[in-house]
């Protein structure tokens, strides 16, 4: 089934827009006809529907999310299959990613990183509490709303943590992946507070604790290295949050926090007294040795290397004690099964040169061995074998490379593929292809896996996107002529919603989608809109989040409303000047003419505290002769006691005042008095709030 632009899905879902696309699922945004709202389809790619194990994975992340109900957590709220194609119903987040987010921002505040990874940790603990682990958070994985919201989504990978089939075989992204993962164990919650901490860790400092060259030498690291604590990165970020990541970090799971909860906890407690010491790792037992990698560690990370793939990209061999039917376990991230398997090659090529110089060094054939060749004499050599190498066709084919495989990449990555083969004479040539993606290579001649010489030439052969027509203007045409109009060119016309317009009959086509002139594919479904006549006394509301108060003004103007007052207010997550808040939701339908008010960001709000009043403690002593005792006073506010000091007092020092006593909140609490141990009385008190400096 093609999917385009107008596409009705389960007739329900008519597809608006792609938004994006993964390793096996592209996401489209829709208009839910049946309650009139917007939403994300997860479509199945389509050399993917036709495998089991495929198919299989990607309804998991439904299964997986669908008894979720979370703020925190992006709802699933369909499944479906329709002409072999296999779609989820998802929420639709508007927003970005936290990765774009980072980037964009460089590295984030700690009290805006700390907010971001209680949400996330929060979203996680409902998700462990089901007994599902997502095994692949990440930056790209968590989605931040308009209003500021973190989501956890894609739980692709994620399995019930009760399965009998779990192993961490179903790695996540390698820059993000626990110690567990890498070397192919068993992971289970603590695995997704490692790649929190991980994800944390690049909030805080702009950039990943490990890096490598390749795949296997960051999952290498991950097992091996410790992090460069934040502290050491920058030394404003507080020791309490450097320390909190560095456990969630830890290569040893049972050194983690626990649980998500845990985690929370220690999080929103360095939020009230960031100077508090946070993160400490109790040993399992005293004296624990250095952790190092063992072989069989580094041959389970490299084992993606040694399976033959098929065309899906899946494992072609299975082991031939699985169960017929039995549930698959999980599989290596593909992205990182590619790095794995083109490194074991890369290390294959190099022994392979080594091997071949040492035998030529040996019998002569890079121009003799070192030292003085009169006092060694030179052993006859009698072997064919060893003649054959030294005439001039084997020095010639030592010359040669296989062309490699590079369809699917972009010119540029193609070209220094080829580079790093020693194939530099690369032409490009475009042809048009309904399967492979603009810009991506179609395959090369001479075909993949032919020898050549290093000066040969290397054509590309490129896609420029599918073959196209240009789609006929249909607008202000009854709908039957409308259909025949576009039949006659070659495309599937379908009726959409009907919409108001001011220049086109009711009853008549309004416009197509696409719209008359675009180029677009045979056999292309064009939605046609269906004229309604002009909307004359209502129009709707638009979108003013993040706009400048010019802006907003004029966008309401197009819409026929006017702008109303203009507050301020400090904002989090809206850049200074900009909307944070307008007083009339976007797509509310109002009169036209009507006013919508608007508030423009702060900047960021201040922080504050809380102090008490003057509180006076009345003399408890009957005589000026009598001993003194020793007085504690404890401050109850929000169902917690603190004890603000512990004095020994005589008749002479009261009445006792106590001033400008710390809370925790705004709330009234109770100063409670003791002497000697015992409780004697107890005095209510207020607080104030202070902005912090």
């Amino acid at each position: 089934m093609i999917i385009n632009i107008g596409t009705m899905i389960g007739n329900r879902y008519e597809v608006v827009e792609k938004v994006g696309t993964g390793g096996m699922a592209d996401v489209y945004r829709a208009m839910d006809h049946r309650l009139n709202r917007y939403v994300a389809v997860k479509i199945l790619k389509n050399e993917y529907s036709e495998d089991t194990k495929f198919v299989t994975k990607f309804r998991q992340e439904a299964q997986a999310v669908a008894c979720l109900s979370h703020p925190n957590v992006v709802a699933v709220y369909d499944v479906g299959e329709e002409q072999g194609m296999h779609f989820i119903v998802m929420e639709f987040v508007e927003g970005i990613t936290l990765k774009s987010y980072i980037e964009k921002k460089g590295k984030l505040s700690v009290r805006e990183a700390v907010g971001i990874g209680i949400q996330i940790a929060s979203g996680l603990e409902a998700a462990h509490n089901s007994h599902i682990i997502h095994r692949d958070i990440k930056p790209q994985n968590i989605l931040i709303s308009r209003d500021g919201t973190a989501k956890v989504t894609d739980f692709g990978i994620a399995k019930a943590a009760s399965s009998n089939t779990i192993t961490a075989s179903a790695m996540g992204s390698v820059h993000y992946i626990s110690p567990e993962q890498a070397r192919g164990g068993f992971s289970d919650e603590k695995s997704d507070v490692y790649s929190l901490g991980v994800t944390m860790y690049e909030m805080l400092s702009g950039t990943l604790p490990f890096t490598g060259e390749s795949a296997v030498a960051v999952a290498l690291a991950h097992i091996q290295e410790e992090a460069v604590p934040l502290t050491a990165m920058d030394a404003t970020i507080p020791k309490g949050i450097s320390d909190i990541v560095a456990k969630c970090m830890q290569k040893k799971a049972d050194f983690r926090y626990p649980t998500s909860a845990d985690l929370i906890a220690d999080l929103k407690m360095f939020l009230q007294d960031p100077e508090g010491e946070y993160g400490v790792v109790k040993p399992l037992y005293e004296n624990t040795d250095t952790i190092f990698i063992k072989p069989t560690d580094v041959n389970r990370i490299k084992a993606a290397s040694q399976t033959t793939t098929g065309d899906s990209g899946m494992t072609a061999a299975e082991p031939e004690d699985k169960k017929a039917g039995e549930e698959d376990s999980g599989e290596v991230d593909p992205k990182l099964e590619k790095a794995l398997i083109g490194g074991s090659i890369v290390v294959a090529i190099i022994i392979g040169i080594v091997i071949i110089y040492v035998i030529g060094k040996v019998f002569g054939f890079w121009g003799g061995a070192s030292g003085s060749t009169e006092a060694t004499p030179t052993p006859e050599v009698t072997s064919s074998a060893a003649s054959a190498t030294a005439t001039p066709e084997a020095s010639d084919s030592a010359q040669k490379v296989t062309v490699e495989n590079v369809a699917g990449m972009t010119t540029e990555e193609a070209k220094t593929a080829l580079s790093q083969k020693g194939l530099s004479n690369v032409k490009v040539s475009e042809q048009q292809s309904d399967t492979v993606s603009a810009g991506k290579v179609i395959s090369t001649d001479p075909e993949a896996g032919t020898e050549v010489e290093k000066d040969a030439e290397i054509t590309l052969i490129v896609s420029s996107g599918t073959s196209t027509v240009q789609v006929p203007s249909v607008a202000s045409m009854t709908v039957s002529k409308a259909k025949s109009t576009l039949a006659a060119e070659g495309f599937n016309a379908v009726e959409g919603s009907k919409v108001y317009s001011d220049t086109v009959k009711a009853g008549l086509v309004a416009y197509s989608n696409p719209k008359g002139g675009a180029q677009a594919s045979k056999g292309a479904t064009i939605t046609l809109y269906i004229s309604k006549g002009p909307k004359r006394t209502t129009t709707t509301v638009p979108d003013l989040m993040g706009m400048t108060k010019a802006q907003a003004k004029e966008a309401l103007t197009a819409k026929k409303l006017v702008l109303g007052s203009v507050s301020t207010a400090y904002s989090d997550n809206v850049s200074k000047n900009r909307v944070c808040v307008q007083s009339k939701a976007e797509g509310t339908e109002v009169k036209t003419g009507s006013t919508v008010d608007i508030t423009l960001s702060l900047g960021a709000s201040k922080t504050y505290s809380y102090y008490s009043n003057k509180v006076t403690i009345d003399n408890p002593f009957d005589y000026e002769s009598d001993p003194s005792s020793v007085f504690k006073f404890v401050l109850s506010q929000d169902g917690k006691t603190t004890t603000i000091r512990e004095v020994s007092l005589s008749y002479s020092d009261f009445p006792y005042t106590i001033s400008d006593v710390k809370g925790s909140s705004a709330s009234s609490g109770e100063i409670i008095v003791y002497k000697d141990g015992k409780r004697l009385s107890s005095y209510s008190v207020d607080f104030r709030k202070v902005a912090d400096e």
